[in-house]
This record gives structure tokens, C-alpha cells and sequence, in this order.
């Protein structure tokens, strides 16, 4: 089976026809599919579109969070109840082009775990591709995963890889790195892309900015989560060391008849001592809290976000 994933905010206009589009996409595949709207703290008549689309459907299933939580949030509620072996994500505001997803889910067929789209005409602003582009490049600098298009919303993956990433604050942005860094295969196809019809994006400048701190954040957890004494005590032991070698210089010149009380290389050298002894105990902190989370059981856990607050199945 194949679920196509549509986080939704503030999009009644655009439900029928995306649900439409989807629906000749799909139909000339021999594979059954589903629907899955989440309707992210709308305040619109996009509830109750995509009420009247379950009703007269029997693929549609309806996700309504309680209050608006962001694409992250609403894109792992999805995942939580889409039962397709094949997940496919899509925004809904119909600038993703459906009649893509087929070759996306093709791709797959290769032996890739995640196909990302790649809007190679990209219908927005030159400031915003721009942005884009800048950030796609440091993101790939960073995380070692080098796409065109990190963020575009049109992406395939196998199930397995829905349901092992973990998506929260804004984090919909590396969902390839993510992926990536669990070890699935990524790669990346152009699909086309079209220009808003309705409505307006709510995304502004300011998400680069906040995606640039994930970024760090997502560049951590993904090399150093599992061992953090090897960044944290790392860089306590270059700092220790420098500091260490000052203080053994400052002790020859002192052996020599030199004061050294007032030496602004004496306050530097004791300060890189005490941080890097810091950042050793921090080291050892992190290893203490990561070995408690693996020795913790790993359990499945079916029920959805608790800021869902309605299922329509």
C-alpha cells in the first residue's frame, strides 16, 4: 500500500482537488493507497473539507491536531497512522505536482530507502531560492548528504523509514539526513514544481535562520548523539592542553626571576585549564544520560501525538 502524507494549514480550497489529483496519479498503479490529511491547527474550512472528503471516500483518513504545532509535528502524526509500505509526503498547497509521485515511488524500485524531489524550476521568489540554495549548500557541507533540494516537500520513502526518524520542532527540513544517518539510502530526482494558486506561503526569512540553529543541532545528533565525551572531551583536551602549556611556560619564566601575577597569559592560561575541564565533566555527564537511554527497552508505541486531537480512520 501506498500513504500519501498531507500536512495541511489553512487550505480549504485546495483539498478536493489535491485529493483529485492524487487519485489519477495513483490509479493506473496496481497498488492500493490511502490519503492521510493532517490538519495542522487550521482555522479556515479545512476541517470541515476534509470531513466531507472522508465521508464520500473510503481512503481518506483525517488527522486533526489540537492546536498549530508546525509541519514537524504534524508530518510524525502522519507517519503514525499511515499503514502503506510505501509513504509518500506532498504539501497541500498544490505546488507539488501529484502526477510526480509514480516515478518517485519508481526510484524506490532501484534499491533506494528515500527519494527526495528536486524543484529544478522552482516557482518562488529569486530571494527565496537564493536562501535556498545557500542553505542546501551548507547543509550538505555539514551533514555529508548533498541534495539539491533538502526541503522540498514532494519525497518517497519505504515505511520503515517513516516510522524510525524522529520528527519534532522543525526538523522536516533534514528528514535526508535523518534518514541518512540511520543509514538508509538517499538520492534525489527532479520533479516539477508549480506556482501557488491559493493562498500564501507562511514560511519567511526567518525559517533560515532557525534552520541554520536545527542544522547544528541535527549535525550533533547525528555524530556525535551516540558518543558525546568524543566532541565535548575532545575539545576539553585541546583547551586543557593549551592551557597546560601556557602554565608550564609561565612556571619556567617564573623559575627564572620573571613575575608573571600581572600577565594577562596567566589569567588565559588558567581559564583553558578550568573549560576544558568543564567541557570534560560535560563529556562524561552526556556519556552517563546516553548509556541510560540504551539501556532502556525500546518499545513500539502505536498511539499518536498528544497533540492529535482527532483521528477520523
Amino acid at each position: 500500500m501506498i500513504s500519501v502524507v498531507v500536512p495541511v494549514r489553512d487550505e480549504e480550497r485546495t483539498i478536493e482537488s489535491l485529493y483529485d489529483e492524487v487519485a489519477r496519479a495513483l490509479g493506473a498503479l496496481d497498488e492500493p493507497w490511502e490519503v492521510v490529511y493532517v490538519d495542522d491547527g487550521s482555522r479556515d474550512g479545512t476541517h470541515d473539507a476534509l470531513v466531507r472528503l472522508h465521508e464520500a471516500t473510503t481512503n481518506v483518513r483525517v488527522v486533526t491536531m489540537r492546536r498549530n504545532a508546525g509541519k514537524a509535528a504534524a508530518l510524525d502524526a502522519g507517519f503514525a497512522i499511515a499503514e502503506g509500505d510505501i509513504v509518500v509526503t506532498i504539501d497541500g498547497d498544490l505546488q507539488d505536482d501529484p502526477a510526480e509521485i509514480p516515478v518517485l515511488v519508481a526510484k524506490l524500485d532501484e534499491g533506494f530507502d528515500l527519494v527526495s524531489g528536486w524543484k529544478t524550476r522552482r516557482n518562488d521568489p529569486f530571494a527565496r531560492r537564493a536562501f535556498s540554495r545557500v542553505f542546501n549548500t551548507v547543509t550538505g557541507w555539514l551533514s555529508g548528504v548533498h541534495l539539491h533540494d533538502m526541503n522540498c516537500g514532494l519525497k518517497a520513502m519505504r515505511g520503515e523509514v517513516a516510522r524510525n526518524i524522529d520528527l519534532y520542532g522543525e526538523l522536516h527540513r533534514f528528514v535526508p539526513v535523518l534518514a541518512h544517518d540511520l543509514g538508509f539510502r538517499v538520492t534525489e530526482i527532479g520533479v516539477n514544481h508549480r506556482p501557488r494558486e491559493h493562498g500564501r506561503s507562511r514560511y519567511g526569512f526567518e525559517r533560515y535562520a532557525r534552520g541554520f540553529l536545527d542544522l547544528l543541532t541535527v549535525s550533533f545528533m547525528s555524530r556525535y548523539r551516540h558518543r558525546p565525551l568524543h566532541l565535548f572531551g575532545g575539545l576539553g583536551l585541546i583547551l586543557g592542553i593549551i592551557g597546560t602549556g601556557i602554565l608550564v611556560y609561565l612556571t619556567i619564566v617564573k623559575i627564572t626571576g620573571e613575575a608573571i601575577g600581572r600577565r594577562p597569559l596567566l589569567l588565559l592560561g588558567v581559564l583553558l585549564v578550568v573549560v576544558g575541564i568543564q567541557f570534560l565533566s560535560l563529556g562524561l555527564l552526556s556519556e552517563l544520560v546516553t548509556g541510560q537511554h540504551r539501556e532502556r527497552s525500546r518499545t513500539a508505541d502505536d498511539r499518536p501525538s498528544r497533540l492529535v486531537d482527532e483521528i477520523l480512520r
